[in-house]
């Protein structure tokens, strides 16, 4: 395998894009592949050492144990929790595709897989009439789609296939995320639905694990739900499908 990505995004912000992205690079790496992460604008960022700095990134940095320059990782660190194109323009900060693009070719060239995490969903503005699918478009790679298993799942999930297949995005499935031990009835009910209506197939539901965190910047148990309850061979598949 040689020099392969795939794209995050979610049906929505806080569906747990981060944790799949990383559970994904665990997986990966347990089979032996060299595997590179990206954000191409991270918001919210906390001052650390007198710069900002990402959760999210730090995060995906740790799974995948990789030592590239974080301007590479994530070009744009901004600090207020905003779409990218506003945290942009608050700060006096012009957000250029290319130098996002520039830095995906190069971690690419890096690495045998190259995960990249999007900044909530399709529609979410990086610039001035510029959204992160057409980002998507502009770097084609294959997108999993994260989604979150609560009421009002199967709406989200079915509009962002529905703009995913509309712009001719290459979707690789849809992973339902942060699934309850005791889930409600919409719970239980909604991953049969998305399969009956998403045209493109759910590939796995990954479980609410209790020592995985973000913010603390834990792993705990990521891995084996990941292989457990994710079909990674599926991701590998269609990875080595695909080429630019």
């Amino acid at each position: 395998m040689a020099h392969r990505a795939i794209f995050i995004t979610g049906t929505d912000t806080g569906v747990g894009k981060t944790v799949v992205a990383a559970g994904l690079a665990l997986a990966l790496r347990k089979r032996g592949i060299d595997v590179g992460v990206m954000k191409p604008a991270a918001t919210g960022c906390r001052p650390k050492r007198g710069k900002p700095a990402s959760e999210d990134v730090e995060y995906l940095v740790g799974a995948c144990d990789c030592e590239d320059e974080r301007d590479l990782v994530c070009p744009y660190l901004l600090r207020e929790p905003l779409a990218p194109e506003v945290a942009a323009r608050r700060e006096g900060v012009r957000i250029d595709v290319g130098r996002i693009v520039r830095s995906f070719n190069e971690l690419r060239r890096r690495h045998e897989v190259l995960i990249v995490e999007g900044a909530g969903g399709l529609f979410v503005p990086v610039r001035k009439g510029y959204f992160m699918l057409d980002l998507i478009e502009a770097i084609r790679t294959p997108v999993i789609i994260v989604a979150r298993p609560a009421l009002g799942t199967i709406n989200h999930t079915l509009l962002t296939v529905e703009v995913a297949r509309a712009r001719k995005l290459d979707v690789a499935g849809i992973i339902i995320n942060d699934y309850p031990a005791r889930p409600s009835v919409a719970e239980r009910t909604n991953p049969d639905m998305i399969r009956r209506y998403a045209t493109t197939r759910l590939l796995g539901i990954l479980p609410h694990c209790r020592g995985v965190s973000v913010e603390r910047n834990t792993y705990n148990g990521l891995l084996a739900a990941f292989e457990k309850r994710v079909d990674v061979p599926r991701i590998l598949n269609r990875l080595k499908e695909k080429r630019r």
